[in-house]
């Protein structure tokens, strides 16, 4: 006896109200076990694998994949076959993994990067052919069809000299047929091996008035026949042909420019509408404020150097950003306030007892944030290893929403790009956000001697509503000390 169970799509945590499918793991018919993973989903957060909360038989998959579902709406429909499987307890093990007392204010702190699936269409439309140039072909006779059926009207009577009798009988008469047949026939220019220098509309209008070329004086640039020249050859310009213009030749008209042919267009959803919004919250609310310091780091890329040959850091993946994070974290214990958060609904600035650092990391699903819980208690081995462990995870998609959530400052790395340093937008719901700019070997006045060093620039935006001027200046500037000169690693610790 078949049992139908529809299961709804939940809530993945963070009060997302809509997700994408991505692709399905199962198709109707076939069979799953309980908490199989049936579906792979994508919010604005994260990518989530969605485990079955049945046993049982695929009876309906409600969405195709790359649709938007709204939170609630049916999502599979499974035959229980009288099993009567109960629901698993956590439909989205994510959700599950987010710690139950975070703060609402905290969640909403959260700003995933760039990074929406792009979705473009390579359509396009076919391109007009390009108008022949004209010459004895149908595009060119269609093209100067009304010439030639002026060259076909009778003739007003003109006088005229009695060596162009014969011509003046002939144009009394219907225009001789134009085409392949009219051009092959013996003593046709076509035919010519030596043709005069003549454009083609008045090639044609000589074959419609029965004129050789060869007897015709050029007067156009390096004696190039003109429509004049036939004219006046013909009895001065007084034929019927003479008095209706003929028209030159016109240059083929540019294809009509067709946006849908030469423009893609990338949907607004998941992560990008998410940051999107983010960013566009984060720059119109807190009052940026951005500083700059370029610094020699030549002592700190001198101790990574000492700390890789070290047998305690043996199998880690030891970078600049590791010791920057480092001396970030010290450098915040001395300046709390840019690791503070704004609560709005009581006009309060919060100082929170930890440093939740997030770090920028490049993803196939584009720029995301995820953050370290508690970098502060943290010794550098464990920070360099947490850092590592963040980065593969958020390359293998594997970032979970409980990792992207609560940061409370954020250092983003541009430098791994060979750029400068940059003015970044605070993550909402912090109060900074440090950029680190490229490492290069520069002339630098070091112990009052021009000698080539290691420099950098740090760039500092914070929110002037949680951190002034003051601050946020020594704040950058104990930083800049601590990579400066290495024994501040310990004198600030």
């Amino acid at each position: 006896m078949a049992d139908l169970k529809q299961f709804n799509l939940p809530d993945l945590g963070e009060g997302l109200t809509e997700a994408e499918l991505i692709t399905w793991h199962v198709g109707p018919g076939e069979t799953v076990a309980l908490n199989q993973i049936i579906a792979e989903v994508e919010t604005a957060k994260a990518a989530v694998e969605m485990p079955s909360p049945y046993a049982g038989t695929v009876v309906t998959l409600h969405h195709e994949p790359g649709s938007t579902m709204e939170v609630g709406s049916p999502f599979i429909t499974i035959d229980c076959g009288g099993e009567g499987s109960a629901p698993a307890p956590a439909a989205a093990p994510a959700a599950a993994a987010q710690p139950a007392a975070e703060a609402p204010a905290e969640r909403e702190s959260v700003l995933v990067g760039y990074g929406a699936k792009t979705s473009t269409s390579n359509r396009r439309r076919p391109r007009k052919d390009t108008p022949a140039r004209p010459a004895s072909t149908p595009a060119t006779q269609a093209a100067t069809a009304p010439v030639a059926a002026q060259a076909a009207a009778p003739v007003a009577a003109t006088p005229a000299a009695p060596a162009r009798s014969a011509q003046a009988a002939a144009r009394t008469a219907p225009a001789a047929p134009v085409g392949p047949a009219a051009s092959a026939a013996p003593g046709s220019l076509a035919a010519r091996s030596s043709r005069p220098a003549a454009k083609p509309p008045v090639r044609k209008l000589a074959k419609d008035l029965d004129i050789d070329l060869s007897t015709v004086v050029g007067t156009g640039p390096q004696g190039t026949i003109t429509r004049q020249d036939l004219l006046s050859a013909n009895g001065n310009g007084s034929s019927a042909v003479a008095v209706a213009p003929v028209a030159e030749p016109v240059a083929p008209a540019a294809p009509a420019f067709d946006p849908a042919a030469r423009e893609d267009r990338i949907p607004v959803r998941g992560v990008r509408k998410l940051t999107a919004e983010a960013m566009v919250a984060s720059a119109f609310t807190a009052p940026h404020v951005t500083e700059f310091i370029t610094i020699d780091v030549t002592p700190t890329m001198e101790l990574l150097a000492e700390l890789k040959e070290s047998p305690a850091f043996a199998g880690i993946k030891l970078t600049p950003l590791a010791l920057i994070a480092k001396a970030l974290l010290l450098a915040v214990r001395r300046n709390p306030t840019v690791n503070s958060r704004w609560d709005e609904a009581n006009q309060e600035i919060v100082l929170p007892r930890y440093v939740n650092l997030g770090i920028a990391a490049a993803t196939p699903r584009g720029l995301m944030v995820p953050n370290i819980k508690d970098a502060d208690r943290l010794s550098l081995i464990e920070l360099a290893k947490s850092l590592g462990e963040l980065t593969l995870t958020a390359k293998d998609g594997k970032t979970t929403p409980a990792d992207l959530s609560g940061g409370t400052i954020t250092i983003t790395n541009v430098g791994v790009f060979g750029v400068d340093t940059g003015t970044p937008i605070i993550n909402p719901g912090e109060a900074a956000i440090l950029c680190l700019g490229a490492i290069r070997k520069q002339p630098w006045v070091h112990n009052d001697e021009l000698a080539i060093r290691q420099v950098t620039t740090l760039a500092l935006s914070f929110d002037h509503r949680l951190v002034d001027g003051e601050q946020g200046s020594r704040f950058l500037a104990d930083l800049a000390a601590i990579l400066s000169d290495t024994r501040n690693f310990v004198a600030f610790g």
